[in-house]
Protein backbone atom coordinates (compact mmCIF):
# COMPACT_ATOMS: atom_id res chain seq x y z
CA UNK A 1 0.00 0.00 0.00
CA UNK A 2 1.54 3.12 -0.62
CA UNK A 3 2.09 6.53 1.06
CA UNK A 4 -0.74 9.25 1.56
CA UNK A 5 2.04 11.21 0.19
CA UNK A 6 2.74 9.45 -3.09
CA UNK A 7 -1.02 9.50 -3.44
CA UNK A 8 -1.26 12.83 -3.22
CA UNK A 9 1.10 13.83 -5.62
CA UNK A 10 0.08 11.56 -8.31
CA UNK A 11 -3.35 13.22 -7.33
CA UNK A 12 -1.84 16.60 -7.77
CA UNK A 13 -0.68 15.53 -11.25
CA UNK A 14 -3.34 13.89 -12.69
CA UNK A 15 -5.40 17.19 -11.45
CA UNK A 16 -2.85 19.68 -13.28
CA UNK A 17 -2.81 17.74 -16.35
CA UNK A 18 -6.89 18.20 -16.70
CA UNK A 19 -6.61 21.46 -16.07
CA UNK A 20 -4.27 22.03 -18.67
CA UNK A 21 -6.74 19.71 -21.00
CA UNK A 22 -9.20 21.96 -19.97
CA UNK A 23 -7.26 25.09 -20.42
CA UNK A 24 -6.94 24.01 -24.19
CA UNK A 25 -9.86 22.81 -25.01
CA UNK A 26 -11.16 26.39 -23.97
CA UNK A 27 -8.54 28.13 -26.07
CA UNK A 28 -9.79 25.62 -29.06
CA UNK A 29 -13.49 26.23 -28.68
CA UNK A 30 -12.70 30.25 -28.16
CA UNK A 31 -10.77 29.97 -32.15
CA UNK A 32 -13.36 27.67 -33.16
CA UNK A 33 -15.92 30.11 -32.28
CA UNK A 34 -13.80 33.48 -33.31
CA UNK A 35 -13.59 31.64 -36.81
CA UNK A 36 -16.79 31.06 -37.56
CA UNK A 37 -17.53 34.70 -36.40
CA UNK A 38 -15.31 36.35 -38.98
CA UNK A 39 -16.55 33.64 -41.61
CA UNK A 40 -20.21 34.45 -41.52
CA UNK A 41 -19.15 38.46 -40.92
CA UNK A 42 -17.02 38.16 -44.86
CA UNK A 43 -19.55 36.03 -46.50
CA UNK A 44 -22.71 36.34 -47.42
CA UNK A 45 -24.75 32.63 -46.30
CA UNK A 46 -27.77 31.69 -48.61
CA UNK A 47 -31.11 32.75 -46.83
CA UNK A 48 -33.77 29.93 -47.13
CA UNK A 49 -37.30 29.57 -46.56
CA UNK A 50 -37.65 27.08 -44.05
CA UNK A 51 -34.34 28.64 -41.71
CA UNK A 52 -32.20 25.70 -42.12
CA UNK A 53 -28.32 26.14 -42.79
CA UNK A 54 -27.19 25.61 -46.27
CA UNK A 55 -25.94 21.95 -47.15
CA UNK A 56 -22.41 21.72 -47.49
CA UNK A 57 -20.80 18.91 -49.54
CA UNK A 58 -17.60 17.13 -48.66
CA UNK A 59 -15.05 19.36 -50.54
CA UNK A 60 -16.39 22.64 -49.12
CA UNK A 61 -13.02 22.84 -46.89
CA UNK A 62 -11.17 22.59 -50.66
CA UNK A 63 -14.07 24.70 -53.05
CA UNK A 64 -14.61 27.87 -49.98
CA UNK A 65 -12.84 31.03 -50.86
CA UNK A 66 -11.79 33.28 -47.97
CA UNK A 67 -12.41 36.69 -47.98
CA UNK A 68 -10.42 38.62 -45.35
CA UNK A 69 -11.00 41.89 -44.11
CA UNK A 70 -8.46 43.78 -46.12
CA UNK A 71 -9.98 41.94 -49.40
CA UNK A 72 -13.60 42.56 -51.51
CA UNK A 73 -12.74 40.22 -54.44
CA UNK A 74 -10.69 36.95 -54.82
CA UNK A 75 -8.73 36.65 -57.75
CA UNK A 76 -6.97 33.45 -58.90
CA UNK A 77 -3.57 33.62 -60.22
CA UNK A 78 -3.94 33.08 -64.12
CA UNK A 79 -6.83 36.15 -63.61
CA UNK A 80 -3.68 38.06 -61.81
CA UNK A 81 -0.94 37.30 -64.38
CA UNK A 82 -3.31 37.99 -66.95
CA UNK A 83 -4.25 41.79 -66.21
CA UNK A 84 -0.49 41.81 -65.26
CA UNK A 85 0.23 41.49 -68.85
CA UNK A 86 -2.66 43.01 -70.13
CA UNK A 87 -1.53 46.23 -68.59
CA UNK A 88 2.21 45.81 -69.40
CA UNK A 89 0.67 45.36 -73.17
CA UNK A 90 -1.19 48.70 -72.64
CA UNK A 91 0.51 50.98 -70.66
CA UNK A 92 4.55 49.58 -72.29
CA UNK A 93 3.49 50.18 -76.11
CA UNK A 94 1.60 53.88 -75.40
CA UNK A 95 5.03 54.80 -73.50
CA UNK A 96 7.26 52.96 -75.94
CA UNK A 97 5.31 55.05 -78.87
CA UNK A 98 5.98 58.51 -77.12
CA UNK A 99 9.13 57.62 -75.93
CA UNK A 100 10.69 56.59 -79.43
CA UNK A 101 8.69 59.96 -80.76
CA UNK A 102 9.94 62.30 -78.06
CA UNK A 103 13.68 60.62 -78.81
CA UNK A 104 13.07 61.94 -82.64
CA UNK A 105 12.40 65.09 -81.59
CA UNK A 106 14.97 65.55 -79.41
CA UNK A 107 17.62 64.40 -81.83
CA UNK A 108 16.07 65.87 -85.06
CA UNK A 109 16.14 69.02 -83.54
CA UNK A 110 20.25 68.35 -81.93
CA UNK A 111 21.00 67.67 -85.66
CA UNK A 112 18.72 71.21 -87.24
CA UNK A 113 20.34 73.01 -84.60
CA UNK A 114 23.97 72.33 -84.40
CA UNK A 115 24.92 73.80 -87.47
CA UNK A 116 22.83 77.04 -86.30
CA UNK A 117 25.18 76.81 -82.76
CA UNK A 118 28.46 76.50 -84.64
CA UNK A 119 27.59 79.61 -86.79
CA UNK A 120 25.99 82.05 -83.83
CA UNK A 121 28.47 81.05 -80.75
CA UNK A 122 31.16 82.70 -81.82
CA UNK A 123 29.42 85.94 -82.84
CA UNK A 124 28.00 85.81 -78.81
CA UNK A 125 31.24 84.99 -77.13
CA UNK A 126 34.32 86.76 -78.78
CA UNK A 127 33.04 88.74 -81.68
CA UNK A 128 36.04 91.42 -81.32
CA UNK A 129 38.62 88.99 -82.18
CA UNK A 130 36.67 87.60 -85.47
CA UNK A 131 37.72 88.15 -88.94
CA UNK A 132 35.36 90.04 -91.66
CA UNK A 133 33.61 87.16 -93.70
CA UNK A 134 34.00 87.91 -97.25
CA UNK A 135 32.72 87.05 -100.25
CA UNK A 136 33.32 83.30 -100.45
CA UNK A 137 31.92 82.85 -96.79
CA UNK A 138 28.99 84.65 -97.82
CA UNK A 139 28.03 82.00 -100.54
CA UNK A 140 28.89 79.66 -97.85
CA UNK A 141 25.68 81.02 -95.81
CA UNK A 142 23.41 80.63 -98.81
CA UNK A 143 25.09 77.02 -99.31
CA UNK A 144 24.27 75.99 -95.60
CA UNK A 145 21.10 77.86 -95.43
CA UNK A 146 19.85 75.88 -98.76
CA UNK A 147 21.53 72.50 -97.81
CA UNK A 148 19.38 72.82 -93.83
CA UNK A 149 15.75 73.22 -96.16
CA UNK A 150 16.74 70.19 -98.33
CA UNK A 151 17.87 68.14 -95.46
CA UNK A 152 14.25 68.88 -93.32
CA UNK A 153 12.46 67.83 -96.72
CA UNK A 154 14.29 64.83 -97.19
CA UNK A 155 13.54 63.77 -93.08
CA UNK A 156 10.10 64.83 -93.55
CA UNK A 157 9.41 62.10 -95.97
CA UNK A 158 11.76 59.48 -94.93
CA UNK A 159 10.85 59.56 -90.72
CA UNK A 160 7.78 61.94 -90.49
CA UNK A 161 5.11 59.27 -91.50
CA UNK A 162 1.99 58.22 -89.50
CA UNK A 163 3.26 54.46 -88.31
CA UNK A 164 1.46 52.12 -90.03
CA UNK A 165 1.68 49.13 -87.35
CA UNK A 166 2.84 48.63 -83.90
CA UNK A 167 5.85 46.25 -83.98
CA UNK A 168 7.28 44.14 -81.06
CA UNK A 169 10.54 45.27 -80.97
CA UNK A 170 12.84 48.07 -82.31
CA UNK A 171 13.57 48.59 -86.08
CA UNK A 172 17.06 47.63 -85.87
CA UNK A 173 18.15 49.93 -89.28
CA UNK A 174 16.52 52.87 -87.58
CA UNK A 175 18.25 52.39 -84.72
CA UNK A 176 21.63 52.02 -85.86
CA UNK A 177 21.18 54.86 -88.00
CA UNK A 178 19.69 56.97 -85.02
CA UNK A 179 23.38 55.62 -82.96
CA UNK A 180 25.61 56.65 -85.83
CA UNK A 181 24.00 60.16 -85.88
CA UNK A 182 24.29 61.31 -82.50
CA UNK A 183 27.63 60.06 -82.57
CA UNK A 184 28.13 61.86 -85.31
CA UNK A 185 27.15 65.06 -83.80
CA UNK A 186 28.73 64.55 -80.64
CA UNK A 187 32.19 63.74 -82.32
CA UNK A 188 31.38 67.02 -84.19
CA UNK A 189 30.62 68.76 -81.03
CA UNK A 190 33.94 67.60 -79.30
CA UNK A 191 35.99 68.40 -81.75
CA UNK A 192 34.47 72.58 -82.14
CA UNK A 193 34.52 72.55 -77.93
CA UNK A 194 37.90 71.37 -78.28
CA UNK A 195 39.64 73.05 -81.28
CA UNK A 196 37.35 76.34 -82.10
CA UNK A 197 35.58 76.79 -78.58
CA UNK A 198 38.84 76.63 -76.11
CA UNK A 199 41.14 78.39 -78.19
CA UNK A 200 38.24 81.41 -79.69
CA UNK A 201 39.68 81.03 -83.12
CA UNK A 202 39.17 83.88 -85.05
CA UNK A 203 39.12 82.41 -88.45
CA UNK A 204 35.52 82.64 -88.93
CA UNK A 205 35.62 81.54 -92.68
CA UNK A 206 37.12 78.14 -91.66
CA UNK A 207 34.30 77.90 -88.82
CA UNK A 208 31.71 78.56 -91.29
CA UNK A 209 33.25 75.71 -93.40
CA UNK A 210 33.32 73.56 -90.54
CA UNK A 211 29.56 74.06 -90.28
CA UNK A 212 29.47 72.97 -94.08
CA UNK A 213 31.06 70.11 -93.37
CA UNK A 214 28.50 68.99 -90.74
CA UNK A 215 25.43 69.10 -93.30
CA UNK A 216 27.16 67.21 -96.15
CA UNK A 217 27.82 64.41 -93.51
CA UNK A 218 24.64 64.47 -92.49
CA UNK A 219 23.11 64.06 -95.83
CA UNK A 220 24.86 61.56 -96.82
CA UNK A 221 23.44 60.13 -93.75
CA UNK A 222 20.37 60.75 -95.14
CA UNK A 223 21.36 59.24 -98.15
CA UNK A 224 22.52 55.63 -96.30
CA UNK A 225 19.06 55.74 -94.21
CA UNK A 226 17.41 55.54 -97.98
CA UNK A 227 19.54 52.81 -98.91
CA UNK A 228 18.87 50.91 -95.96
CA UNK A 229 15.28 51.22 -95.30
CA UNK A 230 13.72 51.54 -98.44
CA UNK A 231 15.49 50.17 -101.49
CA UNK A 232 17.21 47.35 -100.03
CA UNK A 233 13.73 45.51 -99.73
CA UNK A 234 12.86 46.19 -102.89
CA UNK A 235 14.91 43.10 -104.52
CA UNK A 236 12.74 40.50 -104.49
CA UNK A 237 14.53 37.42 -102.64
CA UNK A 238 11.94 35.67 -100.73
CA UNK A 239 8.85 33.45 -101.53
CA UNK A 240 6.30 33.08 -98.94
CA UNK A 241 3.18 31.49 -98.79
CA UNK A 242 0.43 33.12 -96.36
CA UNK A 243 -2.23 30.45 -95.36
CA UNK A 244 -5.10 31.12 -92.96
CA UNK A 245 -5.89 28.45 -90.69
CA UNK A 246 -9.42 28.10 -90.86
CA UNK A 247 -10.24 27.10 -94.27
CA UNK A 248 -7.17 26.58 -95.71
CA UNK A 249 -7.03 30.17 -97.99
CA UNK A 250 -3.85 30.16 -99.53
CA UNK A 251 -1.52 32.89 -101.14
CA UNK A 252 2.00 33.56 -102.44
CA UNK A 253 3.88 37.06 -102.23
CA UNK A 254 7.50 38.09 -103.15
CA UNK A 255 9.62 39.92 -100.22
CA UNK A 256 13.01 41.28 -100.36
CA UNK A 257 15.32 41.70 -97.09
CA UNK A 258 12.92 42.04 -94.46
CA UNK A 259 13.60 41.13 -90.79
CA UNK A 260 10.56 38.76 -89.49
CA UNK A 261 8.48 41.39 -88.20
CA UNK A 262 8.62 43.84 -91.02
CA UNK A 263 7.47 40.60 -93.26
CA UNK A 264 4.93 40.03 -90.54
CA UNK A 265 3.51 43.42 -91.07
CA UNK A 266 3.94 43.70 -95.01
CA UNK A 267 2.18 40.43 -95.42
CA UNK A 268 -1.12 41.60 -93.15
CA UNK A 269 -0.84 44.62 -95.26
CA UNK A 270 -1.54 42.35 -98.58
CA UNK A 271 -4.25 39.99 -96.21
CA UNK A 272 -6.23 42.78 -95.61
CA UNK A 273 -6.44 43.74 -100.11
CA UNK A 274 -5.94 39.87 -101.19
CA UNK A 275 -7.62 37.35 -99.04
CA UNK A 276 -11.63 37.24 -99.47
CA UNK A 277 -13.25 37.73 -95.36
CA UNK A 278 -12.96 35.67 -93.22
CA UNK A 279 -16.42 33.85 -92.70
CA UNK A 280 -17.14 31.48 -89.43
CA UNK A 281 -20.43 31.12 -90.43
CA UNK A 282 -19.28 28.59 -92.96
CA UNK A 283 -17.09 27.32 -90.84
CA UNK A 284 -19.61 26.24 -88.36
CA UNK A 285 -22.04 24.73 -90.96
CA UNK A 286 -18.87 22.24 -91.65
CA UNK A 287 -18.26 21.10 -88.38
CA UNK A 288 -22.08 20.84 -87.69
CA UNK A 289 -22.28 18.51 -91.00
CA UNK A 290 -19.41 16.41 -89.68
CA UNK A 291 -20.90 16.00 -86.32
CA UNK A 292 -23.61 14.66 -88.05
CA UNK A 293 -21.98 11.95 -89.95
CA UNK A 294 -19.84 11.14 -87.22
CA UNK A 295 -22.75 10.76 -84.49
CA UNK A 296 -23.43 6.86 -85.61
CA UNK A 297 -20.06 5.79 -85.23
CA UNK A 298 -20.09 4.24 -81.52
CA UNK A 299 -16.78 2.47 -79.78
CA UNK A 300 -18.34 -0.62 -77.93
CA UNK A 301 -16.39 -2.72 -75.70
CA UNK A 302 -15.08 -6.11 -77.52
CA UNK A 303 -12.04 -7.14 -75.40
CA UNK A 304 -14.41 -8.97 -72.90
CA UNK A 305 -14.66 -6.93 -70.04
CA UNK A 306 -17.99 -6.38 -68.69
CA UNK A 307 -18.71 -5.29 -65.11
CA UNK A 308 -18.01 -7.62 -61.83
CA UNK A 309 -21.46 -8.32 -60.99
CA UNK A 310 -22.21 -9.89 -64.75
CA UNK A 311 -19.25 -12.04 -64.72
CA UNK A 312 -19.84 -13.65 -60.71
CA UNK A 313 -22.70 -14.08 -61.60
CA UNK A 314 -24.75 -17.40 -63.33
CA UNK A 315 -24.87 -18.19 -66.78
CA UNK A 316 -21.63 -15.10 -67.11
CA UNK A 317 -20.51 -17.20 -70.52
CA UNK A 318 -23.67 -16.70 -72.42
CA UNK A 319 -24.43 -13.21 -71.59
CA UNK A 320 -20.52 -12.36 -72.55
CA UNK A 321 -20.92 -13.81 -75.92
CA UNK A 322 -24.33 -12.49 -76.50
CA UNK A 323 -22.76 -8.69 -75.73
CA UNK A 324 -19.83 -9.73 -77.74
CA UNK A 325 -21.93 -10.39 -80.53
CA UNK A 326 -24.47 -7.08 -80.43
CA UNK A 327 -21.09 -5.17 -80.22
CA UNK A 328 -19.59 -6.79 -83.62
CA UNK A 329 -23.08 -6.29 -85.05
CA UNK A 330 -23.67 -2.63 -84.33
CA UNK A 331 -19.69 -1.87 -85.36
CA UNK A 332 -20.51 -3.76 -88.50
CA UNK A 333 -23.64 -1.56 -88.89
CA UNK A 334 -21.92 1.97 -87.85
CA UNK A 335 -19.25 0.65 -90.74
CA UNK A 336 -21.91 0.05 -93.20
CA UNK A 337 -23.21 3.81 -92.43
CA UNK A 338 -19.84 5.02 -92.71
CA UNK A 339 -19.65 3.62 -95.84
CA UNK A 340 -22.18 5.18 -97.26
CA UNK A 341 -21.67 8.72 -95.85
CA UNK A 342 -19.96 9.92 -99.09
CA UNK A 343 -23.40 9.81 -100.70
CA UNK A 344 -25.42 11.83 -98.11
CA UNK A 345 -22.32 14.02 -97.71
CA UNK A 346 -22.96 14.37 -102.03
CA UNK A 347 -26.45 15.19 -102.13
CA UNK A 348 -26.71 17.67 -98.87
CA UNK A 349 -23.78 19.44 -101.14
CA UNK A 350 -25.64 19.24 -104.54
CA UNK A 351 -29.32 19.91 -102.38
CA UNK A 352 -27.20 23.26 -100.50
CA UNK A 353 -26.08 24.28 -104.42
CA UNK A 354 -29.57 23.91 -106.07
CA UNK A 355 -31.27 26.12 -103.27
CA UNK A 356 -28.26 28.82 -103.41
CA UNK A 357 -28.55 28.88 -107.70
CA UNK A 358 -32.61 29.01 -107.22
CA UNK A 359 -31.88 32.03 -104.47
CA UNK A 360 -29.78 33.66 -107.10
CA UNK A 361 -32.13 33.07 -109.75
CA UNK A 362 -34.33 35.08 -107.38
CA UNK A 363 -32.06 38.07 -106.41
CA UNK A 364 -31.39 38.68 -109.73
CA UNK A 365 -34.77 38.86 -111.05
CA UNK A 366 -35.86 41.32 -108.12
CA UNK A 367 -32.72 43.60 -108.17
CA UNK A 368 -33.42 43.80 -111.85
CA UNK A 369 -37.35 44.39 -111.74
CA UNK A 370 -35.89 47.30 -109.04
CA UNK A 371 -33.42 48.89 -111.10
CA UNK A 372 -36.06 49.35 -114.01
CA UNK A 373 -38.07 51.55 -111.83
CA UNK A 374 -34.84 54.16 -111.62
CA UNK A 375 -34.39 56.01 -114.44
CA UNK A 376 -31.69 59.20 -114.52
CA UNK A 377 -33.06 62.06 -115.38
CA UNK A 378 -31.56 64.68 -118.41
CA UNK A 379 -31.61 68.20 -118.08
CA UNK A 380 -34.33 68.51 -121.30
CA UNK A 381 -36.48 66.58 -118.69
CA UNK A 382 -36.10 68.80 -115.44
CA UNK A 383 -36.96 71.48 -117.94
CA UNK A 384 -40.38 70.01 -118.70
CA UNK A 385 -43.74 69.78 -116.17
CA UNK A 386 -42.10 68.60 -112.78
CA UNK A 387 -42.54 65.04 -111.20
CA UNK A 388 -41.50 63.24 -108.41
CA UNK A 389 -37.15 63.83 -108.13
CA UNK A 390 -35.59 61.94 -105.53
CA UNK A 391 -31.80 62.38 -104.83
CA UNK A 392 -29.68 58.71 -104.74
CA UNK A 393 -30.35 58.30 -101.20
CA UNK A 394 -34.16 58.55 -100.91
CA UNK A 395 -34.52 56.39 -104.32
CA UNK A 396 -32.76 53.74 -103.06
CA UNK A 397 -34.56 53.68 -99.91
CA UNK A 398 -37.42 53.36 -102.25
CA UNK A 399 -36.54 50.24 -104.37
CA UNK A 400 -34.71 48.63 -101.57
CA UNK A 401 -38.18 46.96 -100.19
CA UNK A 402 -38.85 45.19 -103.51
CA UNK A 403 -35.62 43.00 -103.30
CA UNK A 404 -34.88 43.39 -99.41
CA UNK A 405 -36.71 39.57 -99.18
CA UNK A 406 -34.35 37.79 -102.12
CA UNK A 407 -31.59 39.33 -100.80
CA UNK A 408 -31.74 38.22 -97.44
CA UNK A 409 -32.84 34.61 -97.81
CA UNK A 410 -29.92 34.51 -100.58
CA UNK A 411 -27.36 35.69 -97.47
CA UNK A 412 -28.74 33.56 -94.90
CA UNK A 413 -28.20 30.76 -97.23
CA UNK A 414 -24.79 31.66 -98.13
CA UNK A 415 -24.75 32.50 -94.53
CA UNK A 416 -22.65 36.23 -95.27
CA UNK A 417 -25.87 38.01 -93.29
CA UNK A 418 -23.71 39.01 -90.88
CA UNK A 419 -21.09 40.68 -93.17
CA UNK A 420 -23.73 42.88 -94.41
CA UNK A 421 -26.41 44.95 -92.75
CA UNK A 422 -29.17 46.68 -94.08
CA UNK A 423 -27.66 50.16 -93.55
CA UNK A 424 -24.88 48.77 -95.68
CA UNK A 425 -26.99 47.74 -98.40
CA UNK A 426 -29.01 50.95 -98.55
CA UNK A 427 -25.57 52.68 -98.78
CA UNK A 428 -24.12 50.46 -101.60
CA UNK A 429 -27.65 50.83 -103.49
CA UNK A 430 -27.22 54.49 -103.00
CA UNK A 431 -23.84 54.62 -104.49
CA UNK A 432 -24.67 52.18 -107.73
CA UNK A 433 -27.70 54.71 -108.88
CA UNK A 434 -25.30 57.97 -107.65
CA UNK A 435 -22.39 56.23 -110.45
CA UNK A 436 -25.41 55.15 -112.52
CA UNK A 437 -24.51 51.71 -111.89
CA UNK A 438 -26.04 48.45 -113.87
CA UNK A 439 -27.71 46.04 -111.62
CA UNK A 440 -24.99 42.98 -112.15
CA UNK A 441 -22.31 45.70 -110.42
CA UNK A 442 -24.32 46.12 -107.69
CA UNK A 443 -24.82 42.29 -106.54
CA UNK A 444 -21.40 41.49 -107.58
CA UNK A 445 -20.26 42.84 -103.68
CA UNK A 446 -22.86 40.03 -102.46
CA UNK A 447 -22.06 37.15 -104.81
CA UNK A 448 -19.01 36.69 -104.44
CA UNK A 449 -16.64 37.27 -101.12
CA UNK A 450 -14.37 40.64 -101.60
CA UNK A 451 -11.58 41.15 -99.17
CA UNK A 452 -11.53 42.17 -96.00
CA UNK A 453 -11.79 46.02 -96.57
CA UNK A 454 -14.63 45.93 -98.46
CA UNK A 455 -16.11 45.67 -95.73
CA UNK A 456 -17.70 47.87 -92.39
CA UNK A 457 -14.88 48.71 -90.30
CA UNK A 458 -15.64 46.24 -87.23
CA UNK A 459 -14.16 43.66 -89.35
CA UNK A 460 -10.39 44.90 -89.73
CA UNK A 461 -10.19 48.24 -87.37
CA UNK A 462 -7.74 48.01 -84.94
CA UNK A 463 -7.47 43.80 -84.66
CA UNK A 464 -4.64 43.03 -82.46
CA UNK A 465 -2.25 40.66 -84.32
CA UNK A 466 0.40 38.49 -82.22
CA UNK A 467 3.41 37.25 -83.77
CA UNK A 468 4.30 33.67 -82.97
CA UNK A 469 8.21 32.58 -84.15
CA UNK A 470 10.59 30.50 -82.86
CA UNK A 471 13.74 32.53 -83.80
CA UNK A 472 14.07 36.66 -82.95
CA UNK A 473 11.56 38.88 -84.60
CA UNK A 474 14.17 41.28 -85.68
CA UNK A 475 16.26 38.61 -87.23
CA UNK A 476 15.98 38.27 -91.11
CA UNK A 477 14.53 35.84 -93.25
CA UNK A 478 15.73 32.82 -94.20
CA UNK A 479 14.87 29.66 -96.31
CA UNK A 480 12.59 27.48 -94.48
CA UNK A 481 11.78 29.75 -91.81
CA UNK A 482 7.94 29.17 -90.39
CA UNK A 483 6.03 32.14 -88.07
CA UNK A 484 2.27 32.18 -87.20
CA UNK A 485 0.54 35.73 -87.24
CA UNK A 486 -2.49 34.48 -84.74
CA UNK A 487 -6.16 36.81 -84.00
CA UNK A 488 -8.96 35.92 -81.84
CA UNK A 489 -10.77 34.03 -84.87
CA UNK A 490 -7.78 32.67 -86.95
CA UNK A 491 -4.19 32.35 -87.71
CA UNK A 492 -2.01 33.24 -90.21
CA UNK A 493 1.15 30.16 -91.17
CA UNK A 494 3.53 31.75 -93.12
CA UNK A 495 6.28 29.75 -94.53
CA UNK A 496 9.40 31.66 -96.77
CA UNK A 497 11.48 29.73 -99.57
CA UNK A 498 14.21 31.68 -100.58
CA UNK A 499 13.91 32.27 -104.56
CA UNK A 500 16.60 29.92 -106.11
CA UNK A 501 19.55 31.16 -107.67
CA UNK A 502 19.27 31.41 -111.65
CA UNK A 503 21.17 30.78 -114.19
CA UNK A 504 20.52 31.47 -117.97
CA UNK A 505 22.80 30.10 -120.72
CA UNK A 506 22.28 31.61 -124.70
CA UNK A 507 21.84 29.97 -127.83
CA UNK A 508 22.93 31.01 -131.23
CA UNK A 509 20.85 30.13 -134.35
CA UNK A 510 21.85 31.22 -137.38
CA UNK A 511 18.47 32.94 -139.52
CA UNK A 512 19.77 31.36 -142.31
CA UNK A 513 18.95 27.88 -140.90
CA UNK A 514 15.16 29.09 -141.44
CA UNK A 515 14.78 27.48 -144.62
CA UNK A 516 11.87 25.24 -145.59
CA UNK A 517 11.10 22.54 -148.19
CA UNK A 518 7.37 22.26 -149.60
CA UNK A 519 6.77 18.62 -150.44
CA UNK A 520 4.05 18.32 -152.90
CA UNK A 521 1.95 15.04 -152.65
CA UNK A 522 -0.95 13.52 -154.56
CA UNK A 523 -3.18 12.52 -151.37
CA UNK A 524 -2.94 16.22 -150.00
CA UNK A 525 -4.68 19.25 -150.65
CA UNK A 526 -2.08 21.43 -150.96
Amino acid sequence: MQSPTVMDAEEEEVLQVLEVCQTIEEFREVIVTTIEEDSNDSLPVASSGTGTKPSQDDNWGETTTAVTGTSEHSLSQEDIVRITKDLEDSVGLDCRRYFTLTLAVVLGLLVFLTPVAFLVLPHLLWPEKLQSCGTACEGLFISVAFKLLILLLAVWALFFRSPRAGLPRVFVFRALLAVLVLLFVMSYWLFYGVRILDTQDDNYQGIVQYAVSLVDALLFIHYLAIVLLELRQLQPCFSVCVMRSTDGEKRHYNLGQLSIQRAALAVLEHYYCDFPVHNPALLSASKSRAAKHLAGLKVYNVDGEFPAALAEGPGNNAAAGMAHSQSRAMIAAAARRRDTSHNELYYEDAEHERRVRKRKARLVVAVEEAFTHIKRMQEEEQKKTPVDVMDPREAAQAIFPSMARALQKYLRTTKQQHCHSMESIQQHLAFCITNNMTPKAFLESYLSAGPTLQYSRSHWLARQWTLISDASVTSGLSDGCVFQLKCVDFSLVVTTKKIPYIQMSEEYIDPKSHKFVLRLQSETSV
